[in-house]
């Protein structure tokens, strides 16, 4: 929900912006800006125990945890901390106690079979 915008500017009410259940169960996520090419940031919200399956992240990928746990296999991404992942990477993230994140993407995830 856009609260004001300029020529330079677009300010956005995030409350009222609505969860969008994706794919995978358990997991929202709320659309703050997209383009054409793919780039986005999304809040994402999993709930305890819920999972991202098997994905290759096509371009850098940034994460700040803003509430709760993000796990993977190469560890635990805590509420405070940031984690990014290089073009090509892959893996499985879930969150044991759920959690919010902020993610930043040059282009969408690819999942993978």
């Amino acid at each position: 929900m856009i609260l004001k915008e300029t020529e330079r500017s677009v300010y956005l009410d995030v409350s009222k912006i609505e969860w969008t259940p994706t794919a995978h169960p358990g997991v929202e996520a709320k659309v703050l800006y997209a383009e054409p090419s793919g780039r986005q940031t999304l809040l994402i919200r999993m709930a305890p125990g819920a999972t991202l399956p098997r994905h290759r992240h096509v371009g850098v990928e940034q994460s700040f945890v803003l509430e709760g746990t993000l796990v993977d296999a190469d560890g635990a991404c805590t509420t405070g901390n940031f984690v990014w992942r290089r073009p090509g990477s892959v893996h499985t993230a879930w969150s044991p106690d759920g959690c919010v994140v902020l993610g930043i993407f040059e282009q969408p995830n690819e999942f993978l079979p």
